[in-house]
């Protein structure tokens, strides 16, 4: 065997693509951590100049895009766009708490212990009924036994503000063939929750003021994760995909030159 023969048979295409395609991911999961750091950092602008915002009335608040709302229904990018808009606005609502559907967000901490997040169904002003976070519960260490939470009755005004709901991963599908109340969930599925309780929910929820005197301990912070943490996370992505190239490429070199010699 010819020595170039002996080298070209080394570097195979198997051998490259699986190179390029671990670069290309760790490239990937590095711009998609800075990308997460730009949109946190617009978004901590945007709350700092909504602090001082007096709340609008809900309706108000969606009535104002609803032309772009009628849009984003085909256009993913508008969609983005119209949840931003939502996203962190000072409102105010008068209505009635649903007090036959309580669910609890489970594995929510607060200062170390385990508890849940509380949500209630708020009808107001003939609009869609919107899920309302009441706020944090402790919860037992025992996964068979619930916090006593009694749902809010009557007539109420209510101030907080819009958060979009994301989705989170979970390793398991939410299933939802019991339907006990106080009712325990994974995440807030909207869709899936307005077909369990047969009414079509806003596709966000209200977080109450830390102010009203309804519900429990309201300690929810918008930003959990800062831009400083995202640009971390981004700049070991990158080491990683920089540390791979070189190790790849020296593995190679390495390899060839164990080719040449025993061609010798």
């Amino acid at each position: 065997m010819s020595i170039n023969n002996a080298v070209s048979a080394k570097i195979s295409p198997l051998w490259v693509l699986v190179t390029l395609l671990v670069f290309s991911a760790l490239i990937k999961l590095g711009l998609w951590q800075s990308e997460r750091a730009e949109q946190k950092e617009q978004r901590i602008l945007r709350m700092e100049q909504l602090m001082g915002v007096e709340p609008k009335p809900l309706h108000q608040v969606l009535n104002s895009i609803n032309t772009l709302n009628a849009e984003s229904l085909s256009d993913p990018a508008l969609e983005e766009t119209r949840n931003e808009m939502l996203n962190d606005q000072p409102v105010v609502l008068n209505g009635v708490f649903n007090d036959e559907v309580l669910l609890l967000l489970d594995n929510q901490t607060l200062n170390g212990q385990l508890g849940y997040r509380v949500y209630q169904v708020f009808y107001h002003q003939q609009q869609l009924p919107v899920l309302v976070n009441l706020g944090w519960v402790s919860g037992s260490r025992n996964r068979s036994e619930l916090p006593i939470v009694e749902p809010i009755t009557g007539h109420h005004q209510i101030t907080g503000n819009i958060r979009v709901i994301e989705p989170n991963i979970v390793l398991a599908e939410q299933e939802y063939d019991q339907l006990a109340m106080p009712m325990r969930v994974q995440q807030i599925e909207v869709d899936k929750l307005s077909d369990v309780l047969g009414v079509q929910l806003q596709p966000f929820a209200i977080y109450l003021d830390s102010n009203e005197v309804i519900g429990y301990q309201k300690t929810w912070r918008p930003i959990v994760m800062p831009p400083s943490k995202h640009r971390g996370y981004a700049f070991q992505w990158f080491s990683l995909a920089a540390a791979w190239l070189i190790l790849m490429i020296w593995a190679a070199i390495k390899n060839n030159k164990k080719v040449v010699s025993d061609a010798d």
